[in-house]
């Protein structure tokens, strides 16, 4: 809320496409005719987004991971939102030495602002990436305080809650899903800790192993703080949609005069959550 007492509003987007694996610049190429001469504050693309998602050997993936912020894909994206004046969030592999991660970046008009690296890896992620050891993030930006899950992370309900508890209005989640149930499940995280989602996933298919195809739900989407779907695709559309949104609502966690989500917690008697049951 601004100090006339206005509320702010942002206009928050995300694409949703299939990129072509290894043409990275093709693919970011693509993201930016899409952008035309849209006028966006955020931006949140799919994991991958650059590279394509079906890795088949440590070769694959260190031909085309990046170090973050130097690499080529930040670079870029910082460029893209410097001269658009937005936020963008991104999904890319990340080299560090001789260790991989599955990583997303937040940059905005002034620059790189950080990374994530993703907590749970799915599938065969597990043989080419290091699990991310990062831990969750928020930033507070000029556009609301934003955070970052990548895909199978939103299967853990604890990802959102730390990032709801960190403070986030708005969290960003770039995704590759082909699992079915991310779309019907996310207004259910965003009601039960009052925040905003945005997921970005991906189209297509990959069938760059013989056996594993892989095919991309889609479905991506844009849900409020109380669960309402605002912005959803079809599975195989290519396309970017636009919402306006309020991400400082996000920050009144209160259901009615004597129940706030936030305040009527009791970690006293969570103990199960970071330690087994006896």
């Amino acid at each position: 809320m601004t100090s006339s007492g206005e509320r702010v509003v942002i206009t928050a987007a995300f694409y949703q496409f299939s990129p072509a694996f290894g043409r990275r610049e093709d693919n970011i190429d693509r993201v930016a005719a899409a952008l035309h001469e849209m006028k966006l504050d955020l931006l949140v693309l799919p994991e991958f987004f650059a590279t394509g998602y079906q890795f088949l050997s440590t070769a694959e993936v260190e031909a085309l991971a990046e170090e973050i912020p130097a690499g080529y894909t930040t670079q870029r994206l910082v460029r893209m939102a410097r001269e658009r004046g937005m936020h963008i969030v991104a999904g890319l592999p990340e080299r560090e030495g001789d260790r991989f991660f599955n990583s997303a970046i937040i940059v905005g008009p002034d620059g790189f602002i950080g990374s994530y690296r993703k907590t749970h890896l799915f599938f065969e992620e597990k043989l080419f990436f290091a699990s991310g050891d990062s831990g969750f993030r928020v930033w507070d930006t000029k556009i609301g305080r934003i955070g970052i899950m990548i895909c199978f992370d939103w299967f853990f309900p604890e990802s959102m809650r730390i990032l709801a508890l960190k403070g986030a209005d708005i969290v960003a989640h770039p995704a590759n899903l082909v699992l079915p149930y991310c779309p019907e499940s996310m207004p259910v995280r965003c009601r039960e800790n009052r925040v905003y989602a945005i997921t970005a996933n991906r189209t297509g298919v990959e069938e760059r192993r013989d056996g594993y195809p892989l095919r991309f739900i889609g479905q991506s989407r844009i849900v409020t703080p109380e669960g309402e779907v605002v912005i959803a695709t079809a599975p195989d559309e290519e396309v970017l949609r636009v919402a306006e949104i309020e991400p400082e609502t996000a920050r009144n966690k209160r259901l009615n005069p004597f129940n706030d989500l936030f305040a009527d917690r009791r970690p006293e008697f969570y103990h199960g959550l970071i330690e087994p049951l006896l």
